[in-house]
């Protein structure tokens, strides 16, 4: 590659957090969420490396899934957002998946099919479920119609921030629900396995955390110990002087109030970096802080290295990984990391690492 610029994965660091979701919750089997790209770290090479610690995994849609499958991928896998077509009940019965049933429309279609099924019940997030006082009636028919209901589960809404009383009443109204079933329950994501210990249940399902992003809105211990696996480098390409007064990039938005020196970094909002990240947001170059100074370009950032003489082109800048959080960024940004991990764009390379090589 004659570009520089690339995502460093850590698969260490995610078997690592992987890991930590499972001391959480000793008793509770651990589904690995790895929809969208395993978050943007590269699908494949996530479930290889958590294939013999995951108890399953979880994909957003079918497609996912059929390319799990199609690699060889022989845990169990569960289509999160089910599917709404006879061809893809199909799909999924020929591959051996499990299908979210979110709507009386997909229950209506798994009477139909000999795929196995979770129940989602819509607690109060009103995005995807069927209505708790409708377990009863879907369970009946399901089971009339010998379908194997695997589990119970709901998505807690506000969960990331741990004062917020709505995940105590969604808790409370899907123990309610699911009472004298007898059926496996899943409730808890990444902030309910962190900090809602009462949401454990017979499966969990960890998704961001796994990739060392905190799931919560305000900085907390308990995600202290999670560790960042990407790390997002761009290359200096260009390093000028300007005089004070003068100003960079798009619409003059910095104006350097010093004789000052400025770096110009070969990536940009075409790679996944925020065009909304402010001046002042750190990057890390040879062992130091350097903020970013003028708007974000599609292919270029311009940071300012006045107090760091020994910057040079060639040198690499970390946009976000170890030393600069990709939470951090993503305050600063006005978003979340969910939306920085998976929007790292497909001309950026992943090198993915583990004890020492690099892919």
């Amino acid at each position: 590659m004659h570009r520089r610029t690339a995502a460093t994965i850590d698969l260490g660091a995610i078997r690592d957090n992987f890991a930590l979701a499972d001391r959480k919750a000793p008793t509770s089997k651990t589904m690995a969420v790895i929809k969208a790209n395993a978050y943007g770290h590269g699908l494949l090479e996530v479930a290889a490396a958590l294939h013999d610690g995951a108890a399953a995994f979880a994909v957003a849609t079918l497609d996912e899934a059929v390319v799990l499958r199609a690699a060889g991928v022989d845990k169990d896998i569960l289509v999160l957002e089910g599917v709404n077509s006879a061809d893809g009940y199909r799909e999924a019965e020929a591959d051996g998946l499990t299908l979210a049933v979110n709507s009386r429309e997909q229950v209506e279609q798994a009477l139909a099919s000999e795929a196995p099924v979770w129940i989602k019940v819509d607690t109060g997030m009103h995005r995807l479920g069927i209505q708790p006082g409708e377990l009863a009636d879907v369970l009946t028919q399901l089971r009339k119609a010998s379908v194997d209901v695997q589990a119970v589960c709901t998505h807690l809404a506000c969960a990331d921030d741990v004062d917020d009383a709505a995940t105590r009443r969604q808790l409370n109204a899907f123990r309610a629900c699911v009472e004298g079933f007898g059926l496996p329950c899943s409730i808890a994501n990444s902030a309910g396995i962190l900090g809602w210990p009462d949401t454990h249940a017979a499966w969990n399902r960890p998704g961001i955390m796994l990739y060392g992003a905190s799931p919560f809105a305000t900085d907390l211990a308990a995600a202290s110990a999670l560790r960042p696996a990407m790390t997002l480098e761009a290359e200096v390409i260009a390093l000028r002087e300007i005089p004070a007064g003068d100003s960079v990039g798009y619409g003059g938005r910095w104006t350097a109030e010093r004789a000052s020196k400025i770096a110009t970094l070969a990536a940009g909002y075409a790679d996944g970096y925020p065009r909304h990240a402010p001046d002042g947001t750190p990057t890390f170059v040879n062992g130091h802080i350097a903020p970013i100074a003028g708007t974000v370009s599609m292919d270029m950032i311009t940071i300012d290295v006045t107090d760091h003489p020994g910057v040079a082109v060639g040198d690499l800048v970390e946009l976000w990984g170890r030393n600069v959080s990709v939470s951090d960024i993503a305050k600063r940004a006005g978003t979340i990391s969910y939306e920085l991990l998976t929007g790292v764009s497909p001309r950026v390379p992943r090198r993915h690492t583990s004890s020492g090589s690099v892919s």
